[in-house]
């Protein structure tokens, strides 16, 4: 049962002071069911008055949904939490990954690079699984629990296997203890649990972000201002979640306690799962759209098969239901825009189309909004391939940071700075400049321009790409010093100390408050209804595609550099290396990349929806 349906019932009730909500309904759609039962508990004409959510949520059983008594920011700080927790036990394996490959697994430098490149792609390519599930059938929430299960598995088999059959003997892979080579089947069981733990937070990390903005109503000026302050509040509790697994866990591991941090994350993974499953009762639901790939791909054959028509002059003559909602599940009208001609005959009504008693043929003649839908997608696709680029600069505060850390002196007096606990000032940079946006840059901008945001998401995005690129410059800057500085070339040393990374750490966490945060927001706005979590996966997509693209560059860089008397720009030995032209390539990438994202966002036209099928909703309920 649609949400629009339930409205309806609600609306020509004739309810009293004891009114039941409607029983014995079942919403059933392309395999998932809603549990609209009797409720055992009746509601008064003053509860009925209340304000319902606009947007078209319900609550767990597929009623409509009272604002008082649900969402809002009693629910997502419960997300909030939980992301925190989750987003802990994920970098707790994330962030010495390549560490434990070069150390325990004895794999040299570029392949443990490409290893965890290769790792962390494939955990944003589950988004899309996790993404198609949530939309089309499972919801957000049981998409959410489901994965969460899957990820708490993956770590708890992640800590056994490697406690029981990697780590012998006890103590190492600290940096100056070997381990014994492992078996294949022990080797083969470590990939098993760490793409468990690939599989759970990719398939979770695009819906929990969408289902997060799901409990604000976007059609509420007062919680639409809620909706934005939201992405970035996710943001800083993601970061605030990995400063633990970059500083704490990340000490430990780098010292060879390697089952206390796994073990460490794995009970962060349980604690994660049981704060979002307690706010059940209050989190506010959007029913799945059903597949959208059958409704994409009826758009292209009916626009195909009228391709001989010629479009009306007046859009108002485009086929459009005409009652105040959608013919796709849970999702509002979308206006009519210009651009892609061409798919708009699929919503070309014709005589056969018209004919009496006939249902019509979705294969011959498409909505507006179901063509818009399409639109939307084709839009977003240039802007999204211009932010690949920047996961590519993104990704190696994962991988080469971390080893170009390790060939520094990083020494503090008695105690040696773990090489991946540098990216505690990135998270640093991130926590300030989220503040800074929020509390400075947003009402300067608001002065400046008149937009309540400061900035479009467009704009904070190239600020972004902007900032990436200062991030590769100043880290191939400090490469040539260190290597200036290398003590010996024999060595994998230099006495330069690590704490001149900094500044590269401090610009990446600025840029991503510009590229993630504007991008999360920008992809879920500009996505349609049906398609939330398709628009936070492209988000992820887009860092899994730059961890791919990151690894075939090292693999391509290699290739071409690696001579008999040059072993190539990142061998195991990076005083023997050329580690900061990689860097400057980097950034000379994104400077052209900045250039055809500007040429896109330009052209770029924001979805429109129709709100007067929610404002006549809203008096239907009233």
């Amino acid at each position: 049962m649609e949400a629009s349906t339930h409205h309806h019932q609600l609306a020509d009730s004739k309810m009293d002071k004891t009114s039941e909500y409607p029983s014995k309904k079942i919403n059933k759609h392309k395999g998932m069911e809603l549990n609209v039962h009797k409720s055992s508990v009746p509601y008064t004409m003053e509860e009925e008055n209340l304000k319902y959510t606009k947007d078209g949520t319900v609550d767990r059983f597929g009623r409509p949904v009272l604002k008082a008594k649900s969402g809002g920011w009693k629910s997502a700080i419960l997300i909030l939490v939980n992301q925190g927790f989750a987003t802990l036990a994920f970098f707790g394996v994330g962030v010495n990954l390549v560490l434990f490959l070069t150390r325990v697994l004895k794999q040299n430098n570029a392949s443990a690079a490409n290893n965890v490149s290769k790792w962390t792609g494939t955990v944003y390519m589950f988004s899309l699984v996790g993404a198609f599930l949530s939309d089309s059938y499972m919801g957000r929430f049981r998409t959410c629990a489901s994965f969460l299960c899957i990820f708490v598995g993956g770590l708890v088999l992640l800590a056994l296997s490697s406690q029981l059959l990697l780590l012998k003997p006890s103590g190492c892979g600290d940096g100056t203890l070997n381990c014994e080579n492992g078996t294949p089947a022990a080797v083969g069981l470590f990939y098993l649990s760490i793409y468990l733990v690939a599989l759970g937070n990719g398939g979770y990390q695009p819906s929990i972000a969408t289902f997060g903005a799901d409990q604000f109503d976007e059609e509420d000026e007062t919680e639409a201002k809620l909706k934005v302050a939201f992405f970035s509040w996710f943001y800083l509790a993601f970061n605030l979640g990995s400063l633990f697994s970059n500083t704490v866990l990340g000490y430990f591991e780098n010292n060879g306690m390697w089952p206390l941090g796994f073990w460490v994350s794995a009970l962060a993974a349980m604690i994660s799962m049981v704060v979002f499953l307690f706010g059940t009762p209050r989190y506010r639901h959007h029913i799945p759209g059903g597949n959208p790939l059958p409704r994409i791909g009826q758009v292209f054959v009916a626009a195909i098969r009228k391709n001989r028509f010629k479009l009306p002059s007046d859009a108002e003559e485009l086929h459009e239901l005409s009652s105040k909602h959608s013919a796709i599940n849970g999702s509002r009208k979308i206006l009519h825009s210009a651009g892609f001609r061409f798919l708009d005959k699929a919503a070309i009504e014709t005589g056969d189309d018209k004919v009496e008693g006939n249902p019509k043929n979705p294969w011959r003649l498409c909505t507006v909004t179901q063509v818009e839908e399409v639109k939307c997608i084709l839009r977003l696709l240039p802007i999204w391939l211009c932010t690949i680029i920047y996961s590519v600069v993104f990704t190696q505060m994962a991988s080469l940071f971390v080893e170009q850390g390790a060939a520094m002196d990083t020494s503090l007096g008695n105690f040696n700075v773990p090489p991946a606990a540098m990216s505690m000032f990135d998270i640093f940079s991130v926590v300030i400049w989220i503040i800074v946006y929020r509390r400075a840059l947003v009402p300067l901008g608001f002065k400046i321009s008149g937009n309540p945001k400061g900035l479009t998401e467009l704009q904070r995005m190239g600020v972004g790409l902007i900032l990436g690129m200062l991030a590769m410059v100043t880290a191939g800057l400090v490469e040539v010093y260190r290597l200036k500085a290398a003590s010996s070339k024999s060595h994998n040393t230099s006495s330069l100390s690590i704490f001149w990374q900094i500044p590269q750490y401090a610009l990446i966490g600025a840029s991503e408050v510009f590229m993630y945060v504007g991008q999360l927001e920008f992809f879920n706005n500009q996505s349609p209804d049906a398609l939330r979590s398709f628009g936070s996966a492209l988000c992820m997509t887009s860092m899994s595609l730059g961890n791919y693209v990151s690894s075939l560059l090292v693999t391509i860089v290699m290739d071409i550099t690696k001579r008999e008397n040059s072993p190539g720009w990142i061998p195991a030995n990076l005083n023997h290396g050329h580690m900061d032209l990689f860097y400057f390539l980097l950034a000379g990438l994104t400077f052209i990349d900045f250039i055809a994202y500007v040429l896109c966002a330009r052209g770029y036209r924001c979805v429109t929806f129709d709100k007067m099928c929610e404002q006549d909703e809203e008096q239907e309920i009233k």
